[in-house]
């Protein structure tokens, strides 16, 4: 990503959070680490890079990269922290000011405010879904999540409400992909997409 006019690469890992130069190699900042087996990608927008995992515990990191120089622990750069309920396999969804993400792997959905790190609500139960690998995917004010043999579709907002519940004839792990008005699932040996 680039801020302030400078390329960087952002590494989020069990021991350190690094941002190198990406023309030098150099070491821009540097954060505390994270959980064990740091899975879950870094997501950035509106200046504030956002970090986690939930492996044999919970981390997740705010970072406000304008002003990530140096060590950042203890400084203004980190933003917020939050240690509970965060991901194990799942990428988190940051959506309309809004930041979702699931505890482990499991259907345990929690949203916090992305720029203060306030809970908006927490560990709140999607019926129908127990393990959980795939990320969550939104547009339009929804939320489509993909377990095994179902596919959700959650309001985004302030409370979770189930608008559909769509049953799947096959066994899905992966991320669902939206495109437009059509919705593509990846099955280990298919490809479906859905449209109105």
């Amino acid at each position: 990503m680039e801020t302030g006019g400078q390329k960087q690469v952002i590494t989020s890992a069990t021991n350190l959070v690094r941002s190198y130069d990406f023309a030098t190699g150099e070491v821009i900042w540097t954060s505390t680490g994270l959980t064990r087996n740091v899975i879950p990608n870094p997501i950035y927008a509106d200046g504030i890079l956002y970090v986690m995992s939930g492996f044999r515990g919970s981390a997740l990191q705010a970072i406000y990269l304008a002003k990530a120089k140096g060590d950042i622990s203890g400084t203004d750069a980190l933003l917020w922290t939050y240690d509970q309920d965060t991901p194990y396999t799942p990428n988190p969804l940051l959506m309309n000011g809004k930041l979702y993400f699931f505890r482990a792997n499991r259907a345990d959905l929690t949203c916090l405010d992305a720029k203060t790190g306030e809970v908006v609500y927490s560990k709140e139960k999607l019926e129908g879904i127990n393990d959980l690998f795939s990320s969550p995917s939104g547009a339009d004010n929804r939320i489509y999540v993909v377990s095994e043999n179902i596919c959700l579709v959650i309001s985004a907002g302030d409370k979770p409400e189930i608008l559909s519940s769509n049953p799947l004839d096959e066994n899905f792990h992966t991320s669902p992909v939206i495109v437009g008005n059509e919705l593509i699932l990846r099955r280990f040996n298919s490809l479906y997409c859905f449209s109105e």
